[in-house]
C-alpha cells in the first residue's frame, strides 16, 4: 500500500539526487574539458617540438645565405652539411671547433649547437662577479629562412647590444641594457647567447691583429627569447662578444 507520506518522501529523495547531480555535473564536466584542453595543448607542443628539431636538422644540411640586395654581399653565409661534434670531442680539442671542416658542437641536454669562429682576446669574467659585454649580432629565423633582426645592418649598425652578465661560480645570468635585441624581446638575455661564455675570451680589440670573439650558435626554442619561446621557432645567431668599456 503507497500512501500520501511515502509518496512524498520518495519525491523530496529524488529532488535531493538530481540536486546533487546538477551540482556534480558541471563540475565533472569542466574537468573533462580542462583535460581535454591541457590534452590538446600538450599534443600541440609536441607536434611543434617535433617541427622545430626537422628545421634545425633542415639548416644543418642546407645552411644559409643572406645577400643584401644593395651592395650584393653576403650578410650571412653559413655553409651546410655541418659536422656536429660531442661534447666530449669539443673538450679533446681544447675547447675549440675546427672551422675548416665546419663543425658545430652539440651541448646535448640544450640542443644548442655552437661553432667558434674566433677566440677572441684574454678575459673572463671572474666567479662571483658582473661585466658589462658587447655584443654584435645577426639573427636568422630556421622556420621561415629569412634574418630576422641584427645590428650588423646599416639600419641598427649604431645600436650595439649591451649586455650585463654575471658568473654565478659558472652558471651565467645576463639582462640587456640597451640595444636591439632589448627593444625587440625584452631586457633578458637567451640563456643560448650565454654558453660560448666559459669558451671563448671577451676582451677588447688592442692591436690591427687581435680579432674578438665571434660564434655561430643554433638555439632551440627552449633556449630562446620570449618570441622564440612563445611560436616554438628555433633561431640561428651571428655574434660577436667583448668587454664593454
Amino acid at each position: 500500500m503507497i500512501t500520501m507520506q511515502n509518496t512524498s518522501f520518495r519525491i523530496r529523495l529524488c529532488r535531493n539526487v538530481w540536486q546533487r547531480v546538477a551540482l556534480v555535473l558541471p563540475l565533472l564536466l569542466a574537468g573533462v574539458c580542462l583535460f581535454q584542453a591541457c590534452s590538446n595543448d600538450d599534443t600541440s607542443y609536441a607536434d611543434k617540438r617535433k617541427r622545430e628539431r626537422r628545421q634545425v636538422q633542415n639548416f644543418l644540411k642546407k645552411g644559409a645565405k643572406v645577400v643584401d640586395t644593395e651592395s650584393g654581399l653576403y650578410l650571412l653565409d653559413v655553409p651546410g652539411n655541418i659536422k656536429v661534434i660531442s661534447e666530449e670531442q669539443f673538450y679533446k680539442q681544447d675547447s675549440t671547433t675546427n672551422v675548416a671542416q665546419n663543425e658545430y658542437v652539440l651541448f646535448a641536454g640544450s640542443g644548442v649547437y655552437m661553432q667558434i669562429l674566433r677566440k677572441g682576446q684574454p678575459g673572463k669574467i671572474a666567479s662571483g662577479k658582473s661585466a658589462p659585454v658587447v655584443c654584435r649580432y645577426l639573427e636568422y629565423n630556421l622556420a621561415t629562412d629569412s634574418l630576422q633582426s641584427g645590428n650588423n645592418v646599416l639600419a641598427n649598425e649604431d645600436r650595439p647590444d649591451v649586455m650585463t652578465v654575471t658568473n654565478s661560480y659558472g652558471i651565467y645570468s645576463g639582462l640587456f641594457n640597451s640595444g636591439v635585441m632589448k627593444s625587440l624581446y625584452g631586457a633578458a638575455v637567451p640563456s643560448g647567447w650565454l654558453f660560448p661564455l666559459p669558451f671563448i675570451g671577451l676582451g677588447r680589440q688592442t692591436t690591427p691583429t687581435g680579432e674578438i670573439a665571434k660564434v655561430r650558435l643554433i638555439v632551440p626554442s627552449t633556449e630562446g627569447h620570449k618570441l622564440s619561446k612563445g611560436s616554438v621557432r628555433p633561431c640561428f645567431y651571428e655574434i660577436t662578444y667583448q668587454f664593454g668599456r
